[in-house]
């Protein structure tokens, strides 16, 4: 009788606790403000010393990553994360003036999102996005008349290319993989030596200079940079070309910006490409779309750089120690009138 009671008291007490966890993990996934905030109090893990001495950088020259030691500041394959305070961007800029290198941006806005987002975006980057050095804008949109003019410094240059615009907003995000391979390819990839790709509803809120540069480049997504791996939103359906399993994956990386130099960029985009036309095929659409792809990319193929979320930050998380300067912040989301024909 005893040893009944005993188990139903534990019965009880277990189905307690997975209740109470289940409870706490849906307020994460429902972003919950005073439940998010917690998060912070997760590690983010510590870069180890014997592998912090061996990290270099081709623009940044000396590393200063014990400034941060609140921060992860290296990935487990040796690749920098990079963290306000922790690199000198004179360095980074002398080092692009040197190599006199032509960095090219793309962004794509379609339908509501060019007189939403656009001439602000452009903008910004005219006063942040590696002022000093030759950059060539590629906008790609259904309206190229509609397109903004804005006032471009010495060696900088807007180029607007047309694309069809697709029927449904999940398919404008996939097909942009297509359209920047068919661009790296042709006279984008003749023009750059580097390119970043972001999506157009945020804007530069300070310097967003040639440290960020390398072979290839990826962005620590803003509201999952603290959570566990179990608990980050890969694709999990084994039938998807995106799918990773739930050993698999080192972080979550945001596809508003990614970058590198062409030859990689190729190779990323014409895998992603690719990984969602079989989708396509055997009637499969990944959770995230087109961001799903990336991260699959970057767990088959590491970054050899990754940006930190201050270089992507959203304000609807609001202000925190950690992130001493957002160079990019996301716009409100608004999908309710951008998303409708």
């Amino acid at each position: 009788m005893f040893l009944k009671e005993g188990f139903r008291t534990w019965r009880r007490f277990f189905l307690w606790l997975l209740l109470f966890s289940l409870g706490i993990l849906s307020l994460f996934r429902y972003n919950f403000a005073s439940i998010r905030d917690l998060e912070v109090f997760i590690s983010m893990g510590v870069c180890p010393k014997a592998r912090m001495a061996l990290l270099r950088d081709n623009f940044t020259g000396p590393l200063s990553l014990r400034a941060r030691p609140e921060v992860l500041t290296c990935t487990s394959w040796g690749a920098l994360i990079l963290w306000d305070g922790t690199f000198d961007p004179a360095i980074a800029k002398e080092t692009a003036e040197r190599q006199n290198l032509t960095i090219g941006l793309t962004v794509f806005a379609v339908g509501k999102y060019l007189e939403k987002y656009l001439a602000r975006f452009l903008e910004t980057a005219e006063q942040h996005f590696m002022v000093g050095q030759r950059v060539v804008y590629y906008v790609f949109t259904e309206r190229p008349l509609a397109v903004p003019r804005v006032a471009l410094g010495p060696g900088r240059r807007l180029r607007v290319e047309r694309v069809v615009r697709e029927r449904r907003w999940q398919d404008v995000s996939m097909q942009r993989m297509r359209t920047l391979h068919k661009a790296l390819g042709g006279r984008l990839g003749r023009e750059a030596d580097f390119v970043f790709c972001m999506d157009v509803d945020q804007h530069f809120n300070a310097t967003f200079g040639p440290e960020v540069l390398a072979e290839s480049v990826a962005q620590l997504h803003a509201w999952h940079y603290h959570w566990p791996r179990r608990l980050l939103p890969f694709e999990r359906n084994p039938r998807s070309a995106a799918a990773l399993a739930h050993h698999e994956g080192d972080f979550y990386y945001h596809a508003a910006v990614f970058g590198g130099s062409v030859a990689v960029l190729r190779a990323l985009t014409w895998h992603c490409a690719r990984a969602m036309q079989q989708d396509r095929a055997r009637g499969l659409e990944a959770l995230w779309h087109d961001e799903s792809h990336l991260n699959r990319y970057f767990w088959l193929h590491k970054p050899a750089k990754v940006l930190s979320p201050e270089f992507c930050w959203s304000p609807e998380l609001g202000q925190r120690t950690e992130i001493h300067r957002p160079r990019l912040l996301w716009a409100p989301k608004e999908y309710a009138m951008v998303r409708t024909s």
